[in-house]
């Protein structure tokens, strides 16, 4: 039984797991700042592409946000869950484009993709929201994240390529 957009029954459970996981990765921490709320985008990216990715990661850090009580003002998260769905759609269209590559290769330029969308992109569409709402000092203050969102972002990507590979090696199914 499929749903009316063709998106398989089972595919829809799977994204809404991984949209759950989104929260509980926001949840966990390493050094109080590397959470793992992305990873299950990135992860839905690789396997079911990057519109499916692009959707959990949206939706993923949006229901993050409203459950923390937006903490930098709705606007901004807004801003950032759009940063998280195109991050997705970057990350995941550069791995099907190289998907005929020698896998170092692929995710090497794929994970490349995905930290320059998630950590520097992401900050500076922050940033300019920043700026437009809350005046140029208290945006430009937001780039003294950026070594710690790239770290995190490198752990997001670089743990959904071991969790790909392992369910891949397993035989997961992901049509």
């Amino acid at each position: 039984m499929e749903a009316t957009s063709g998106i398989k029954t089972k595919t829809l459970v799977i994204m809404a797991l991984l949209i759950g996981l989104s929260f509980v990765g926001a949840n966990i921490r390493i050094f109080a700042s590397i959470a793992f709320d992305s990873l299950p985008a990135f992860l839905a990216a690789l396997m079911f592409g990057p519109v499916i990715g692009a959707i959990i990661g949206f939706i993923g850090h949006l229901l993050t946000a409203i459950m923390s009580g937006f903490p930098l003002s709705m606007p901004i998260h807004i801003v950032i869950a759009f940063s998280m769905g195109i991050t997705m759609l970057g990350f995941g269209y550069t791995n099907k484009l190289l998907k005929e590559a020698p896998i170092i290769r692929r995710f090497t330029i794929t994970g490349i993709v995905g930290l320059i969308l998630n950590a520097p992109f992401s900050l500076a569409m922050t940033v300019i929201t920043t700026m437009l709402l809350a005046g140029r000092e208290t945006g430009m203050m937001l780039w003294g994240m950026l070594p710690v969102l790239t770290l995190a972002a490198a752990a997001n990507i670089i743990l959904s390529f071991v969790l790909y590979r392992a369910l891949k090696k397993v035989g997961a199914d992901f049509t």
